[in-house]
């Protein structure tokens, strides 16, 4: 049976379910979830917050930080014309041509529209945990929300150094200059080559332990969202890094000298060099044998 508390969120997550995947057939385009994943993960918050009476500190704090997030995500989202019409992720036009008509059409259903969606709605699931254990607030919330923020901020200056470098190489490209490199590799990106992955996630992780903060238990069900937007960004990280490298040779250099996600002091360009080579002996090594 399902929890009173919970029927709208969950009525919101299948409507929006219909919609993304309605809207792609119709239009042929298939970044309808990217368009709305800023959105609803605060109106399921704002939802159990409302169901509460907007009553519960937790609850109220969860809401205006996931809004916080929605709307710093959805101005960088806008900004670089993801809802425009054409406005479609590069990614699926790769993978697209990759796979038959019926296999993309089920890849579409399955993973864009169902997963996603349904992702979308388990990251916000910590909530219904701080819902169900009206406590307190204590330490352990301040330390989820002063993380949240500085990782909110963290999130902020990389997409601010991935937009100024991007308009940058559009102006060189229109001055008909020769691209030497293609990517972003300084400020945060010289100590992760995805600092933004980084910081979203670990939103979403504290999202969760203001869960842990409300009932008391380190281990709890609500942990599955964030357990798989671990796996959806690892698995986004190894597509982007494949098309990356294939158009920018000096890709593999920055893969060797700045760490994927977790922020880490950059390799200096002789440790690379080894690593490499290191690398290529273990690989001859296997072949040998």
């Amino acid at each position: 049976m399902l929890p009173p508390e919970l029927l709208a969120p969950v009525v919101v997550c299948a409507v929006t379910l219909a919609l993304c995947w309605g809207l792609s057939l119709v239009f042929r385009e298939y970044s309808w979830v990217d368009r709305i994943w800023s959105v609803v993960p605060p109106v399921y918050v704002g939802l159990l917050a409302h169901a509460a009476g907007w009553s519960d500190p937790r609850l109220v704090l969860m809401t205006v930080l996931t809004t916080a997030w929605g709307a710093r995500l959805t101005f960088n989202y806008a900004r670089k014309g993801g809802y425009q019409r054409g406005g479609e992720d590069y990614r699926w036009q790769i993978l697209r041509a990759r796979m038959t008509p019926w296999q993309w059409q089920a890849f579409n259903f399955g993973f864009i529209a169902l997963y996603q969606n349904v992702l979308l709605f388990l990251i916000a699931l910590p909530a219904w945990t701080a819902y169900r254990h009206p406590t307190a607030l204590g330490p352990l919330d301040i330390v989820a929300a002063v993380v949240f923020v500085v990782l909110l901020i963290g999130e902020f200056v990389a997409d601010q150094q991935q937009w100024t470098f991007q308009q940058a190489k559009r102006a060189r490209a229109r001055a008909g200059a020769v691209e030497s490199k293609g990517f972003v590799d300084s400020g945060l990106w010289g100590w992760s080559r995805h600092p933004n992955f980084f910081c979203e996630v670990g939103q979403w992780w504290m999202v969760y332990l203001f869960a842990v903060a409300a009932s008391g238990e380190v281990l709890l069900p609500t942990v599955v969202g964030p357990v798989l937007l671990v796996l959806l960004f690892h698995g986004s990280t190894v597509f982007t890094e494949s098309i990356t490298a294939g158009r920018y040779p000096a890709y593999a250099a920055y893969q060797q000298r700045v760490a994927r996600v977790l922020p880490w002091p950059p390799r200096s360009p002789a440790a690379s060099r080894t690593v490499a080579a290191d690398a290529a002996d273990v690989d001859v090594n296997r072949v040998s044998r």
